[in-house]
């Protein structure tokens, strides 16, 4: 597998990486919140755009991919936030299999 190369100077996006915490909504289900658990520097790839309709409204799903340093802890259904934008991790990988990237393939929520 060929190398890829990535300029880390290419990590513009300051992010935070959040993880989901579920606590007891006193009706027997759970509500779900946020933790961050790390804040990190990313390159952010738009993708994809695709149009969307749920309950006659109109939308649109994009979707990313988010390059970040390899780290340990990382699983689909945790997010990225930068500001107000959240992107929903799906699914990762690392691109070369040398252990020094994630691409992290994310939509973005809330659009």
């Amino acid at each position: 597998m060929q190398h890829v190369f990535l300029d880390p100077g290419q990590m513009t996006a300051r992010l935070d990486l959040q993880r989901p915490v579920s606590s007891p909504d006193g009706q027997g289900g759970a509500a779900v919140s946020f933790e961050t658990v790390a804040s990190l520097w990313a390159r952010i790839e738009p993708v994809s755009h695709a149009p969307t309709e749920a309950a006659s409204q109109r939308g649109f799903t994009l979707t990313h991919r988010i390059w970040i340093a390899r780290r340990d802890g990382i699983e689909a259904g945790m997010r990225f936030v930068k500001g107000g934008r959240g992107f929903a991790i799906r699914a990762f990988r690392d691109p070369d299999e040398t252990r020094r990237y994630l691409v992290c393939h994310c939509e973005e929520e809330g659009r």
